[in-house]
């Protein structure tokens, strides 16, 4: 069963839909973990993404048994992106801000092309080395002691903790980058879940124990809209919004996410939106663009926080 391209107006609306709804993605996660224990508000989030995601998959059609050379992208993905991105995002919110947060986990283009350049010999155009000093400018100002309590331990490791999920994150889109596709990326979506389902699931047994959590229609929602439509539907989605618009407007249009999530985190949660951050969030995104806008072919991934995938052999930047 073949997803079809979908007119320019339908597949922007559908964008924006999706783009919302990782942005919010944020604000519900600094909910859950304040009710469950971060590794088990990931775990629990991850079951539920790999139960929608196979029933996409077996209604699509779409369903296939992981050949030997799926093996290392599904390990990868569910080891550095679904897993550590997402359990150290969790217990960096605990400390941080969702607004900061946010804006320190989108740092993650600005490690990929270093890394890229080490690791797979990639080229740093002019450009984009200017879109990384750009970047690391922007993370300069979130730091400087004015916008920053440095004596706060807590928001020491917790932006340490964002910052290291960022790296994570970049780590996995490497690999990707320069994996060899034997099966189509989202078929091995619902097996990338369900291995880090496994190892969340694991993690949290030994880490934290069998959780006390008090039950309520609030956390229960949560919980749902994260996995089902936070990630299932979302990536379900991107796959069809990479084959009906251009790789650019995706790039570009996906830096939006963080926007979006510091705006609900805002409306939501009542955060103060400073100066510093709107200064830091538009230098680091504007060198995300700049990079982005370099002279190269389209790569990356789709995005999301804290459970994103990858939707395409022919990646796009994050």
């Amino acid at each position: 069963m073949t997803d079809h391209p979908l007119s320019r107006r339908v597949a922007l609306l559908l964008f924006a839909v999706v783009v919302t709804m990782w942005g919010l993605n944020w604000t519900l996660t600094k909910f859950l973990v304040q009710h469950i224990p971060p590794l088990w508000s990931v775990a629990l989030r991850a079951i539920v993404a790999a139960l929608a995601l196979a029933a996409i998959v077996l209604v699509r059609r779409q369903f296939v048994v992981p050949r030997r050379g799926d093996l290392p992208v599904i390990a990868s993905v569910a080891l550095l992106h679904m897993g550590a991105f997402s359990a150290l995002v969790a217990f960096g919110l605990q400390f941080v801000p969702v607004g900061r947060s946010i804006v320190l986990g989108y740092t993650t283009p600005l490690w990929v092309a270093p890394a890229a350049w080490l690791l797979l010999r990639e080229p740093v155009p002019r450009e984009r080395l200017a879109g990384i000093v750009l970047g690391l400018a922007g993370i300069a100002v979130m730091f400087n002691p004015s916008a920053f309590d440095w004596s706060n331990g807590n928001a020491l490791i917790g932006s340490g903790l964002l910052l290291l999920a960022a790296v994570c994150w970049a780590a996995n889109i490497v690999y990707v980058r320069g994996h060899r596709w034997v099966s189509e990326p989202f078929q091995l979506v619902v097996w990338q879940a369900l291995l880090a389902s496994v190892l969340l699931t694991t993690l949290a047994l030994i880490r934290e124990g069998v959780p006390d959590i008090a039950w309520t229609r609030e956390l229960v929602g949560a919980l749902l809209f994260g996995g089902i439509f936070g990630t299932a539907l979302a990536h379900w989605a991107m796959v069809i919004i990479n084959r009906s618009l251009p790789a650019t407007i995706t790039s570009l249009g996906l830096l939006a996410t963080p926007v979006m999530g510091v705006a609900i985190s805002a409306l939501v949660l009542g955060e103060a939106i400073e100066l510093s951050l709107i200064v830091a969030m538009a230098t680091i995104l504007g060198g995300i663009v700049i990079g982005t806008m370099s002279r190269r072919k389209p790569d990356g991934e789709p995005v999301e926080a804290p459970i994103p995938a990858p939707a395409r052999p022919s990646r796009q930047s994050p």
